[in-house]
């Protein structure tokens, strides 16, 4: 018989937690340490950005796409912006897809980047650790239990902000979800960069020729006969957006593990291809894998208000808008292409504070892709800029109820938009 025992010591208490430094979680924590509250950033990797510095390099919703481009997101993501550009490490592109005006970034001088910021702010940043447990107390969440190299450890806080992606959070909470046992969610993605390109020439390959190029060509497999290449701020280099991994349930460790093989099995192939297929990439290597592969959904919380499709295609509008965005619908279905719905031309819709309050637990809130709403909706507002601009909001919305001691549900709405807009947020 094996024993086994570990004591749980205690960390400093902290008066907001965001857990998960993603585009949302490193916006919230950010935001609210400039508000002036304590705060501490639990990560799981060993730098900041989750997946907008493991997987992707361009940040969408910040422009609506149609005839003419509006800026939708101001505010903190702003500095993150204007920091990129100053160290000449981002450009602005379109779309490939006519998804909106993208700012494509080298993921590595991104990382950088967020800690300066968070750690300008006052952030307290604990790297290589990872939320096993939460901590409730007469049926409020108190803290966490998290774990790294150095034991187990409690963490409590006044207010905690679960950017983790998946929810963890909120689910360890027993606050209600929907996730891949409910119905289908979107496929997982392996992205790749590809050097030594010659970036012109392949530039003048255009979007229907690389997929007619696809469909036709023999000889390799291909789940998606579409996809995207393009551009970034490095010379001879260019990013991929092409394999597609379905059928995954990525809370389910066994099934994200083989994902992960799958995933890079694919980009090796879609290497192969654009090489020996495709002008411009004669010469061209693999250059590097996203460090996991991309998670477009996972767990969505059940909050005060669930977004809906119809929400999205109306451009409806709330009085509670802590957010808007313009995107379109973009589900990566399981097969070869993708579906995509637009709103009419230059509008867009609200996101309501109330997406980012589970229901039935308090002091939580939740930012990015984690928030409420049904799988259409969240093809929609998942975009890194509404990510981050959901993560300012309740980055507000927290140092909010630490100043009136009351729950995040008990925010007054005004008082929450007002403080958005004094940072620079665009709410209509």
């Amino acid at each position: 018989m094996f024993t086994y025992s570990r004591q749980i010591s205690d960390l400093p208490k902290t008066q907001v937690l965001v857990v998960g430094s993603g585009s949302a979680g490193a916006t919230a924590a950010i935001t609210t340490a400039r508000l002036g509250a304590d705060v501490t950033l639990v990560e799981r990797y060993g730098f900041m950005g989750g997946i907008s510095t493991q997987v992707l390099d361009t940040f969408y919703g910040f422009f609506t796409p149609g005839s003419q481009s509006r800026k939708v997101v101001g505010g903190v993501p702003d500095l993150v912006v204007d920091e990129l550009i100053r160290l000449k490490a981002a450009i602005y592109r379109p779309n490939t897809y006519g998804a909106g005006q993208g700012i494509t970034y080298d993921p590595e001088i991104l990382k950088i980047v967020w800690e300066r910021l968070a750690s300008q702010a006052g952030v307290r940043i604990l790297y290589h650790t990872l939320v096993v447990d939460v901590v409730i107390e007469h049926g409020n969440l108190r803290g966490v239990i998290v774990a790294n190299k150095s034991g187990l450890f409690r963490l409590l806080a006044e207010v905690v902000i679960d950017a983790s992606g998946d929810a963890d959070v909120a689910a360890l909470s027993d606050a209600p979800f929907e996730s891949a046992k409910d119905g289908p969610i979107q496929s997982l993605t392996t992205t790749f960069k590809l050097v030594n390109v010659d970036v012109e020439r392949a530039q003048q390959v255009k979007k229907a020729e690389l997929h007619a190029l696809m469909a036709a060509t023999k000889g390799y497999d291909l789940p998606r006969k579409e996809g995207s290449v393009h551009i970034t701020p490095l010379p001879g280099v260019m990013a991929t957006n092409m394999t597609r991994v379905t059928g995954i349930d990525p809370t389910d460790v066994a099934q994200l593990s083989q994902a992960e093989l799958e995933g890079r099995r694919q980009a090796l192939e879609y290497v192969r291809f654009l090489v020996e297929r495709v002008p411009g990439y004669e010469k061209a290597a693999l250059g590097g894998l996203s460090t996991q592969i991309g998670v477009r959904e996972s767990r969505r919380i059940i909050g005060e208000y669930r977004l809906s499709r119809a929400d999205v295609l109306a451009a409806r509008k709330f009085d509670d808008a802590i957010a808007q965005c313009g995107a379109p619908i973009e589900e990566h279905h399981a097969g070869q292409d993708t579906r995509w719905e637009y709103l009419p031309d230059g509008e867009t819709y609200h996101i309501p504070l109330r997406t980012l309050l589970p229901q039935k637990v308090d002091n939580l809130l939740v930012a990015g892709r984690c928030l409420s709403a049904d799988h259409d909706a969240h093809a929609s507002v998942r975009s890194m800029g509404q990510c981050m601009a959901m993560g300012q909001a309740a980055g507000v919305a927290a140092q909010l109820s630490l100043e009136t001691g009351k729950s995040p549900k008990e925010a007054n709405v005004a008082q929450v938009q007002a403080r958005l807009r004094n940072l620079g947020a665009i709410l209509d």
